[in-house]
Order: C-alpha cells, then sequence, then structure tokens
C-alpha cells in the first residue's frame, strides 16, 4: 500500500496517510503568546485543517495525544475539547504533563484518524 506524505520538509511530515489511517504530527498554536484557551483553539483549527486535507474529519478521531505544560491548564482545555468533539465521537485519548519543546508552547495534540 502507498504511504501518502503531505506538507514535508526535512524533518517532519505534517500528515501522513496510510492504510485508510491519517496520523496528524503534534499541533501547536501559531500564536504561542496566546493563553491556554487561544492556543488550544489554534491547535483544534490546525486538527481540522489537516484532517481535511487528508479527507477525513474530527469525527473519525480514533486516538489523541495531548501534552499539556502546566496541568491547571487541563480543565480548560477539555472544556474547549468537548465542545469542539461531536457527540458519540470521543477518541481514546491520553493527556500529560510534558516539558514543552519552545517555552511558550502550551499545550501540543496529536491525532490518528481514520478516512
Amino acid at each position: 500500500m502507498d504511504i501518502i506524505r503531505k506538507r514535508t520538509n526535512e524533518k517532519v511530515s505534517r500528515i501522513v496517510v496510510h492504510n485508510d489511517t491519517v496520523y496528524l504530527c503534534g499541533q501547536v498554536a501559531l500564536d504561542a503568546n496566546e493563553d491556554i484557551v487561544g492556543q488550544t483553539k489554534s491547535v483544534l483549527a490546525r486538527i481540522d485543517d489537516h484532517l481535511e486535507e487528508a479527507g477525513t474529519d474530527k469525527s473519525k478521531i480514533l486516538s489523541a495525544l495531548i501534552h499539556v505544560k502546566e496541568t491547571k491548564d487541563i480543565g480548560a482545555f477539555n472544556e474547549l475539547w468537548n465542545a469542539w468533539l461531536p457527540d458519540g465521537c470521543a477518541p481514546a485519548r491520553t493527556c500529560v504533563q510534558a516539558l514543552m519543546a519552545r517555552e511558550t508552547l502550551l499545550v501540543e495534540v496529536t491525532v490518528t484518524a481514520s478516512l
């Protein structure tokens, strides 16, 4: 089976499609100076865009790996996540506190979805 890679550079493909499965790299906010609400909204919008480009949508997310810088932000993240995710479409999910790649990043989300 073919592997389709999109938005690829020397170190990462932002979207990979294989065997009717879509893999997104970790999504972070476009503006890392925003608070957790702004960053989360940006991340979720980027996930929507990438999934659409791959030919699928958030109702087909199979799993999500969520990294938050501070555990105090999980409640705000969850509120936005729950409002964004369609009813009955909750994926398998892991949420962990993590040291982020850049000091200003507050959240990063990696998803796997079905086509």
